[in-house]
């Protein structure tokens, strides 16, 4: 299947985890291997001699060509059994299966894949390349496994655990919805107030004519419809300047009709008006449209991941106003004129205008006899806004409901890959219980590819969830978590909730997988952990906090060989040689590899589990030094259980360790803010011990950055590329950033016409 799914277009990669790769196992007999005097070179010499295959060019035979092929690849255990290693007596050879047990077995494994709960399963991972069009691969992926089902074996079924597709159609579906929500209220409001429904159709045609422009032209720039492309367009400002065109013309002609009591308005009379009513408000319309359109300019100046995920918010957006604004002065203009014919009832006939104004009009003459008691009132309703404005939070990104979740908890390290399966396949039962859940895929370690390098203590559980509509009444998402969190308790696990495609993002990003991160950096490893462990005990503390793990740098466990080098050296031995015996018998080597069709299956040599399961039985294990003596590893090394490094992590060249932590039921920016100043309290840092916040947070902190002063580099603060409109009269704008303004850059240059 993956070959069928890599060839689709766009696909990058298609990445298997989980499941068992076929080994074949050659478990070597020390004592056999002793008594016959072989070394462990000789036999994996041999292997390799007796696996290959050869071409003898080609031969002409009867006026045809004939190719020459001699082949010796293994096929089979009696072939692996028949391998001769030496001539025995009497012209008897002596072969592998004489020193050896020869099966097959699973490969030591890195990675394992677990299905709602029920056991480990198969999975695969579909890339998609880089700028390409997600629905349109996603689809061609769906009809391909369609096709590939009748040619699946017995029992095997292919279950889709998370579909990114899903998250589109809602997107595109939703865009839809508004739209057609956002015409009928147009359509209706404008007959309401102006009593003729071909004048609301003129403002109806603005706005799909709009989008589909702002469309047209992310098309021709390689702007694909996504999440944050589609939320640039305003679709209610869009129709402002059609809405106000069509109202000053009612109100021209019903002037006209006011003017002329008992007069019937000719076809060019009522072109003049109309165009005298376009050409009085049309200018102000479309610079206010510009405006608009220039507004989100300063995103255009973000950088890194803000760049990547607001840019095409911003393009669109401005796509959208624009030819709003070009529409408004051309397309409306000539539709009022072919609308806008026939009776035009007047505003004071028209029973809501009447009552509108009816409610109006007393508290406007009540304002007017009162101004500057008016005046006091709205200063201090905007001081009172002074309050609620220094506790306002903030984000860098407002959370997306992608529809899915995705559980990310921290284990204790030096996990064995069996201790893994249980784990992950009981987390998933758990998850599995509850009736919103579709599907529960689990992963611990990492897939079939070069661009996972996760450790076994990894889990990631992708939590597919069912529509809305078949969840339990009042069940929201947070409700969702808060009872997952509840449900899945399990001793040495710490929780966490994510979204799939925000937290993949950050991870490849800065590697933090939680919102918030805090990287502590020293020269030793016992003080960042030291360190880390006092920085997450902090933060549980902090209000906000729902989670924080810190990882441990020295949870490794180890089985030390430390080697004796006199003692090696009386039997010849050096180092290497006996790390080799190390490397090779003990942890295994792969030596070759069994052919059968496009399969490869790796051959693997060393010794049998029963003599290297135990620290004792490492030190007894025997081998045959270069002179024939027969040894065992502890006469020349000590074995020792020992302690290290679970993992060892680095950043701009000194080791770092990393605490991630999850809020909850509170902006980001006031919970980074209030852990910052409990750290500064309660942690002591020793010298040459720094601390760096990561995450979400150090994208905001980017964001709203001010200008870092070196030459040439974009202002981060959105801030500085605004402009005072009241400049231009003065023919420049040199406003912004006082950073800025103190070093007399020039932000915005405009021509004083402007």
């Amino acid at each position: 299947m993956r070959c069928e799914l890599k060839a689709l277009p766009d696909v990058a990669e298609v990445a298997s985890v989980g499941g068992m790769v076929r080994q074949y196992q050659i478990q070597l007999d020390p004592e056999r291997l002793a008594a016959r005097g072989l070394s462990v070179e000789q036999v994996t010499a041999a292997v390799r001699a007796a696996n290959q295959e050869v071409g003898g060019g080609v031969l002409e035979l009867a006026e045809a060509e004939y190719m020459l092929r001699a082949s010796g690849y293994l096929r089979t255990l009696a072939d692996f059994a028949a391998i001769p290693l030496a001539a025995g007596a009497g012209g008897v050879p002596l072969v592998l299966g004489d020193v050896a047990h020869i099966q097959l077995g699973p490969e030591p494994r890195r990675g394992i894949a677990e299905l709602d709960g029920q056991g480990e399963a198969v999975g695969g991972i579909v890339v998609l390349r880089a700028g390409r069009n997600a629905s349109h691969t996603i689809a061609a992926v769906k009809t391909k496994l369609a096709e590939l089902k009748a040619s699946l074996p017995a029992g095997v079924e292919v279950v889709p655990v998370y579909d990114r597709s899903l998250l589109i159609d809602r997107a595109i579906e939703n865009l839809e919805g508004k739209l057609a929500e956002e015409l009928l209220v147009v359509a209706l409001v404008t007959w309401l107030f102006l009593m003729h429904l071909r004048s609301a159709l003129v403002a109806l045609v603005t706005l799909p004519l709009g989008v589909l422009c702002a469309f047209i032209i992310m098309q021709s720039r390689g702007i694909n419809a996504n999440i944050m492309s589609l939320g640039g367009i305003a679709i209610g400002a869009m129709v402002d300047a059609a809405i106000v065109m069509v109202e000053n013309a009612h109100r021209r002609l019903e002037q006209w009709q006011d003017a002329h009591p008992h007069a019937e308005i000719n076809q060019v009379e009522r072109l003049r008006l109309i165009k005298d009513a376009t050409v009085e408000v049309g200018p102000a319309l479309f610079w206010s449209l510009l405006i608009i359109t220039l507004s989100f300019t300063p995103v255009f100046a973000l950088e890194a991941q803000e760049g990547r995920l607001f840019g095409p918010l911003a393009f669109t957006k401005t796509y959208a106003m624009a030819a709003a604004a070009a529409l408004s002065i051309t397309l409306v203009p000539v539709l009022m004129s072919f609308a806008m014919g026939g009776h035009i009832a007047r505003e004071n006939r028209n029973p809501l205008n009447r009552a509108l104004i009816a409610a109006y009009l007393p508290l406007l003459n009540r304002v007017l006899r009162w101004p500057r008691l008016t005046l006091v009132v709205a200063a201090l309703a905007v001081a009172s806004c002074a309050y609620p404005l220094a506790r306002l939070g903030a984000e860098f990104m407002p959370a997306l409901d992608e529809g899915d979740l995705l559980y990310m908890p921290t284990p204790l390290p030096g996990l064995s890959a069996a201790a893994a399966s249980t784990l992950l396949q009981r987390t998933d039962k758990l998850i599995a219980a509850l009736p919103e859940v579709e599907h529960v895929f689990g992963k611990a370690g990492r897939a079939e590819t070069a661009t996972d390098p996760a450790p076994l203590e990894m889990f990631e559980t992708t939590i597919m969830l069912k529509p809305r509509e078949q969840w339990r009444a009042g069940m929201s998402l947070d409700t969702l978590i808060a009872e997952l969190d509840r449900r899945v308790q399990v001793p040495g696990l710490s929780n966490l909730w994510v979204a799939p495609i925000r937290t993949r993002i950050d991870m490849l990003a800065t590697g933090i997988k939680s919102p918030i991160g805090v990287k502590i950096a020293a020269s030793n490893l016992a003080t960042i952990d030291k360190v880390s462990a006092a920085v997450a005990h902090t933060a549980r503390g902090v209000a906000g906090v729902s989670s924080a793990v810190a990882e441990r740098l020295t949870g490794g466990r180890y089985i030390d060989v430390r080697i004796r080098r006199a003692d090696a050296a009386r039997f010849g031995l050096n180092v290497a040689q006996v790390q080799t015996v190390v490397a090779n018998l003990i942890g295994g080597e792969n030596i070759g590899e069994v052919i059968e069709g496009r399969a490869r299956y790796p051959i693997n040599l060393r010794y049998p589990r029963e003599i290297r399961d135990s620290v004792t039985a490492l030190r007894d294990l025997p081998f045959v030094a270069p002179g024939g003596e027969r040894l065992t590893l502890a006469s020349v090394a000590d074995v020792e259980l020992g302690s290290g490094p679970a993992a060892i992590k680095s950043e701009n060249a000194r080791p770092s360790g990393w605490v991630y932590i999850d809020a909850q039921g509170r902006d980001l920016v006031s919970v980074v803010r209030d852990l910052q100043a409990a750290i500064a309290r309660q942690v002591t840092l020793e010298p040459g011990v720094t601390l760096s916040y990561a995450g979400q947070f150090e994208f905001f902190e980017r964001a709203r950055a001010p200008d870092l002063g070196g030459a040439g580099r974009v202002n981060h603060n959105p801030h500085a590329a605004l402009f005072d409109l009241r400049a231009l009269r003065r023919g420049t704008a040199d406003h912004g950033d006082p950073a800025l303004r103190a070093g007399r850059r020039r932000v915005v240059s405009l021509p004083a016409r402007l």
